[in-house]
């Protein structure tokens, strides 16, 4: 799937889910990704726990729910490959940054790679 078509198409919910070395889990709703020219896909996100969390474990699942009726939409097992704060990629892609309560605030740019791509609803395919 075209995952920037899909995106730029599709409105709806997010929740980011990360766990930390011991395998503490968290769950956060996140904005739509941003897609990067490289192909990763990216969030932006402040100093809290989930950032927190991708210090001592890289893994994480994102699940869209599309707006509308029904249950459509997927659900992407990434890992992550890079982050950056302070660029001006990060000041670009922050669509928070111009209404925040507090514009000075750090904000990381986490990219990942999607490591699987499965529809909201079913199994999509065999567990491994």
């Amino acid at each position: 799937m075209n995952l920037k078509s899909y995106f730029e198409a599709n409105k709806g919910m997010g929740v980011l889910s990360t766990a930390d070395g011991q395998g503490r889990v968290n769950a956060a709703v996140y904005a739509r990704p941003h897609l990067l020219d490289d192909g990763s896909l990216a969030f932006i996100m402040r100093d809290r726990l989930t950032h927190h969390n991708f210090t001592s474990n890289p893994k994480a699942a994102y699940l869209f729910r599309e707006e509308g009726g029904g249950y459509n939409g997927l659900r992407l097992h990434l890992t992550k490959t890079r982050e950056e704060s302070g660029t001006p990629l990060v000041a670009e892609l922050c669509r928070r940054c111009k209404i925040a309560e507090k514009p000075d605030a750090i904000r990381y740019l986490v990219a990942f790679k999607v490591d699987k791509e499965l529809p909201l609803i079913g199994p999509g395919e065999s567990p491994e």
